[in-house]
């Protein structure tokens, strides 16, 4: 069975940053790719950043590049997602998905990830 699970999300200020954590019970290497997704209370679940698991080549929705950097530990079997400059639309549950599927990078499509964390909050006030 694998597990995701995530940590590191918390409340902040506009303008503030958080570190979130997605610790797996098995080798990331084992997946194609890690993403980071979110949603906010009665929207859908989007995806915000994704990383190849063997050579770490990233991808970042339009709406948080510059401001977001997604990072593996391979030995640590874990991903990061730093989150700077953070604003109150970016509050919402965020997930860390897996997926063996040679998806691309860009392809941030819920569906297509297999195995998913339980979440954590985020929340940013203004």
């Amino acid at each position: 069975q694998v597990q995701l699970v995530e940590s590191g999300g918390g409340l902040v200020h506009t303008g503030g940053s958080l570190r979130l954590s997605c610790a797996a019970s098995r080798r990331i290497r084992d997946y194609w790719v890690v993403g980071w997704f979110r949603q906010a209370p009665g929207r859908e679940r989007e995806g915000v950043s994704s990383i190849i698991t063997t050579d770490g080549r990233t991808y970042y929705t339009d709406s948080v590049k510059g401001r977001f950097t997604i990072s593996r530990d391979i030995a640590n079997n874990a991903v990061y997602l730093q989150m700077d400059n953070l604003k109150p639309e970016d509050t919402a549950v965020y997930y860390c998905a897996s997926t063996s599927k040679p998806i691309f990078l860009y392809e941030l499509d819920p569906s297509l990830y297999d195995y998913w964390g339980q979440g954590t909050q985020v929340t940013v006030s203004s």
